[in-house]
């Protein structure tokens, strides 16, 4: 699984470590079919972890987190027109005005536009509404971020919304608990790795894109090469990051996940 942010020339400085140019972004998709792998939605791929539905041979996920502006337009435009589904996982706070969100600015889609990115081939996940680190939060405000995004996304598009994205990565066991109860079917993680088919449905991998990977990359990964391969447990350094992140929030409130 690969995740994608902004796809532009042009992106604001807090995001533009994991930004990619239209033109490496095509580099990308041409390494992708080049080697022989079928892109699929999160919720394929979901029920193969779970219910051991069938999936294409070397099936990929493309996912992109946030809403930004290009994803509704000419990102859409692009993967609509190679035939390639992929997964948007939208926050919902920074596509609305006058809504709570951590996001800096910077250019992004409208609420309004999920029923577009359908239409263009893309499964609609939620991120979140405010885009904070989910594993500090209590647990009245955890609830609130996951259903409210939930419902929100259900609202524009008129059907139910399965799947979710942890802003950053950040989740916990109590976040994952907390995502199943709100009515999701999985949640994506970044953990740096591949995911597998014995990946775990509420942490599943992904491997996070950033400005100066290239179609040389995509490529190795497409091979099963170049980064581990889940499930495995965090590390220990992941967990002090955690509690130092837990204690930071209870000083300082709920931060950004970024």
């Amino acid at each position: 699984m690969l995740l994608y942010h902004p796809v532009t020339d042009d992106p604001p400085a807090w995001i533009a470590e994991f930004t990619v140019g239209p033109r490496t972004f095509a580099a990308h998709l041409d390494a992708v079919a080049a080697s022989g792998r079928t892109p699929v939605t999160i919720g394929a791929l979901v029920d193969r972890l779970v219910a051991g539905a069938p999936l294409p041979d070397r099936p990929v996920v493309l996912t992109f987190d946030d809403g930004f502006a290009d994803l509704a337009g000419p990102t859409a435009e692009t993967l609509a027109a190679r035939g390639l589904p992929a997964t948007a996982y939208l926050t919902t706070g920074a596509l609305a005005p006058g809504r709570p969100c951590l996001l800096p600015p910077a250019p992004m889609m409208t609420l309004a536009q999920a029923p577009r990115l359908e239409r263009y081939g893309l499964e609609v996940g939620a991120h979140t509404v405010s885009h904070a680190q989910l594993d500090t939060l209590g647990a009245a405000a955890l609830r609130r971020e996951l259903r409210d995004a939930k419902a929100e996304l259900e609202d524009v598009l008129g059907h139910e919304v399965r799947h979710l994205a942890y802003p950053h990565g950040y989740n916990s066991p109590g976040v994952r608990r907390a995502a199943r109860a709100a009515g999701y079917a999985s949640a994506a993680a970044v953990r740096h790795a591949l995911s597998s088919e014995t990946d775990e449905p509420f942490r599943i991998a992904r491997l996070i894109v950033r400005h100066d990977h290239t179609a040389a990359d995509v490529a190795e990964w497409m091979e099963g090469r170049g980064a581990r391969a889940a499930p495995f447990p965090d590390a220990l350094p992941t967990i002090g990051w955690r509690a130092y992140r837990r204690a930071r929030a209870l000083l300082k409130g709920p931060e950004f996940a970024g």
